[in-house]
């Protein structure tokens, strides 16, 4: 077998990528490691060791917790890997992932008048020479995170095409782990496409938001105009919660999916699968990261377990 590291990260990143992943930041570590291994002399597996991979790991200084830990788990995966695949017999890898500070913090929780705040922000987003329509593309990026809970990556890549309003459908290709989904939408979302649509004009392929017609809104500059309104906004932030991130919109689409449920009388562990799919899911635990529990949510679940509970306690009673 070959114990060549360059050709074992290659077969690495085509057998994850195998199984849909899409592995580009993966990559670009790798290719960081197999620079320091050959500025170093290593050229195969099993050169590296412990004291090379605690290097390795120095000359990357990360300062958040974050980052490091995802550097050590792209070296741990790709590691770890090489043991079932009997090139190692043990990892090298030594360092343990940071505690992160933030780690317990909640994620910020849009309800419908901040969200209506943040929409009616970005709508109001004067155009500039590099950026024509800015508000109507932001506004429209922001509330299909909020509205589909998509992913702003997702969003970003969306093509004319993609855009079926006749079906009300939006086909969201190459989301996370390179899967693609259909999502159904209702009148409001189909009638912002359908004006995004006539606005922009063109061919299926080409972008649905682009400020040149070619390349698509990038999701670190729509992220960059959200904390932009954000901080304009000052919306307070609870102790424990963190500050609004772009991200927080999908989190306040899964808790507004599960508290709206509860207002309705349906039972949300039956309709959690759905949900799941709905995301981009594969699984519901991974559904569940976004289920943060608020006080709203506990009233509605405590309400519905004293009427469940109800029959028991009357018949208890003296």
């Amino acid at each position: 077998m070959n114990d060549n590291l360059a050709t074992a990260a290659a077969e690495f990143l085509a057998h994850k990528r195998a199984l849909g992943r899409k592995y580009q930041t993966e990559e670009a570590t790798l290719r960081l490691l197999l620079a320091f291994a050959d500025q170093h002399g290593v050229a195969d597996l099993r050169g590296l060791t412990p004291c090379l991979i605690d290097a390795f790991l120095a000359s990357r200084p990360r300062a958040r917790a974050r980052s490091f830990n995802h550097l050590v788990g792209i070296l741990g995966c790709f590691l770890d890997w090489a043991v079932t695949q009997q090139r190692l017999q043990t990892s090298p890898l030594r360092s343990t992932r940071r505690r992160r500070e933030t780690a317990q913090r909640l994620p910020f929780l849009f309800d419908i008048v901040a969200a209506r705040q943040l929409l009616e922000s970005a709508a109001a987003l004067p155009d500039n020479p590099r950026a024509t329509g800015r508000g109507p593309t932001y506004h429209a990026i922001f509330a299909l995170c909020y509205g589909l809970g998509l992913r702003a990556g997702e969003v970003c890549g969306l093509q004319l095409g993609d855009v079926d309003t006749a079906r009300q459908l939006l086909v969201v290709r190459g989301g996370k782990f390179g899967k693609s989904r259909l999502v159904p939408h209702g009148p409001r979302i189909s009638e912002l496409l359908a004006h995004q649509v006539e606005r922009r004009g063109g061919c299926g392929d080409d972008p649905l938001f682009s400020f040149d017609a070619q390349h698509s809104v990038h999701p670190g500059s729509a992220s960059q105009t959200f904390h932009r309104l954000v901080a304009e906004l000052s919306f307070p932030v609870p102790d424990g919660v963190s500050p609004p991130r772009l991200h927080c919109l999908r989190h306040s689409f899964a808790v507004g999916c599960l508290l709206r449920w509860y207002r309705e009388g349906l039972d949300p562990q039956s309709r959690l699968c759905q949900l799941s799919t709905f995301m981009g899911h594969v699984d519901p635990a991974s559904t569940a990261v976004y289920l943060t529990i608020t006080p709203q949510l506990l009233g509605e679940a405590n309400q519905r377990f004293e009427a469940f509970a109800e029959p028991a306690w009357s018949q208890g009673k003296p």
